[in-house]
């Protein structure tokens, strides 16, 4: 057994469960704080929190990050296709997770899995996805966001740290996917 796994035996499946609460109170913020924009700031409504830097700013984003396929009438179905298709596979993989150790891993596992989500439900009784948080930094504005997307920021952030600075972290993690297992006979013929 290396570092980093636990032995089937000691896989404690309330963990499990705790993840997935973990991910339905991610999924309720960003849930309650769409909820409330919506409310309470007209399309197009601004209310500046930090004058000329941050503010709540309501819009409707019909594609992805930085609005990609927005302009496309197929977009939405498409961006809906491949989050519910992740969704699946980040289940699967924060199942898989229960074997590691890794705080991190399973932390990024459950922020993928809440952003996902979060702008999932959006596009299914939208189709759109409500975004609201607004950066200005002189002339430029940055792309508007929400809840949802600073989930999976996060978590690509902690993966890129695990990939970089601890990477037999991933690599046992991997290990555990059949998928990924090398098979050491052709591996060597190869």
């Amino acid at each position: 057994m290396n570092d980093y796994l636990v032995d089937k035996k000691e896989v404690k499946y309330w963990k499990l469960a705790l993840s997935l609460v973990s991910v339905a109170v991610l999924i309720f913020i960003d849930q309650i704080t769409k909820y409330l924009i919506v409310k309470k700031i007209p399309l197009y409504g601004q209310h500046v929190i930090i004058k000329d830097f941050f503010s709540l700013y309501y819009v409707q984003n019909t594609g992805s990050a930085f609005s990609m396929f927005a302009d496309r009438s197929w977009g939405i179905y498409f961006l809906s296709g491949i989050s519910t298709i992740m969704s699946v596979v980040i289940v699967y993989a924060l199942y898989k997770s229960l074997r590691h150790k890794s705080f991190f891993l399973k932390l990024a596992l459950i922020l993928y899995l809440a952003g996902a989500i979060g702008n999932l439900i959006d596009r299914f009784r939208f189709h759109y996805v409500v975004d609201f948080l607004r950066f200005d930094f002189g002339s430029f504005t940055y792309p508007i966001f929400n809840f949802a997307d600073i989930c999976a920021v996060v978590a690509t952030i902690i993966l890129i740290g695990l990939v970089i600075f601890r990477n037999k972290v991933v690599d046992q993690f991997l290990s555990l996917f059949e998928l990924f297992k090398g098979n050491k006979k052709n591996d060597t013929q190869a």
